[in-house]
């Protein structure tokens, strides 16, 4: 599985950079469940990690990925912040501490993990992302939950998109107006849970079992096709080498439209997602 890697696509980034097309989850792993998931993940191919300081395991991540021969520049690290940082100086703290925890110089996506609108102080957040990304400190800076509105407020102040917006993305929340919106200013989506986190049988689901068997692949690999597909580039989370090696092996076969679409079906059968109007930290 040494070799995986090559075979997954890069995307570019509005600000240049490029990204794989599929990631490492790493919520809600602790520190040596992360770092083990890291060693396995990286062996298998992958080259997108990401994490966040509330998952509480970049320091376990940044072990994982310090044992390894991997060069720095093939990986793609990114973290996310907490709303204690959302200020000018704030970020720049919050960048210091993530490296330091990472072992690294550098991360190359960062992003604001919730907008916490009751604070009120994401647009001085973004800011200081942008002061970050023009100085060299970052490859790439986005968000992570915001909605359409909030990203407006973001472009409009200070003429900068983010490179990318991490929302929830399965099946069961196909949120089609928000990522026409990320189409529009060139904002990559990335889906969390895109296994919808093991609740509510996705891989059970009757379109996703059709699909799965028409390609001879599993479930799990059906959905993440179908994420692939929609533009989505998906970060599922486990830390099972098998499984690890299964989820990235997503990029020899395409689902036709009416497959797609039997998947689309199954919007709305679910909880709602979580509301970053009311959610955050």
């Amino acid at each position: 599985m040494s070799d995986n890697h090559a075979a997954v696509p890069l995307r570019e980034l509005n600000n240049g950079a490029f990204i794989p097309s599929i990631g490492l989850g790493t919520w809600p792993l602790d520190d040596i469940q992360a770092g083990a998931a890291v060693v396995h993940a990286l062996d298998a191919g992958y080259r997108l990690i990401d994490t966040a300081e509330n998952y509480g395991n970049e320091k376990g991540i940044g072990e994982g990925i310090g044992s390894t021969s991997i060069p720095r520049e093939e990986l793609f690290i990114t973290s996310k912040f907490n709303v204690q940082w959302h200020s000018l100086q704030g970020v720049q703290d919050a960048w210091e501490n993530s490296c330091q925890r990472l072992g690294v110089e550098y991360v190359d996506l960062f992003l604001i993990h919730w907008p916490n609108p009751q604070e009120g102080k994401y647009v001085a957040a973004w800011e200081g992302l942008v002061k970050l990304l023009k100085r060299g400190r970052v490859r790439a800076i986005g968000t992570s939950n915001f909605t359409t509105g909030q990203l407006q407020e973001l472009i409009d102040a200070t003429g900068v998109a983010p490179d990318v917006n991490q929302i929830q993305h399965s099946p069961f929340w196909l949120d089609d107006e928000r990522l026409a919106f990320h189409a529009k200013h060139g904002i990559l989506t990335e889906g969390w849970a895109p296994l919808g986190r093991g609740k509510h049988d996705l891989l059970q689901a009757a379109p996703v079992l059709a699909a799965a068997r028409a390609h001879d692949v599993t479930p799990a690999q059906a959905v993440l096709r179908w994420q692939i597909e929609r533009g989505v580039v998906p970060i599922p989370k486990t830390s099972d080498p098998s499984r690890l090696a299964e989820n990235l092996d997503v990029f020899a076969f395409n689902l036709s439209a009416e497959e797609i679409l039997a998947i689309d079906s199954l919007n709305g059968t679910a909880d709602k997602p979580a509301d970053p109007m009311t959610f955050g930290h």
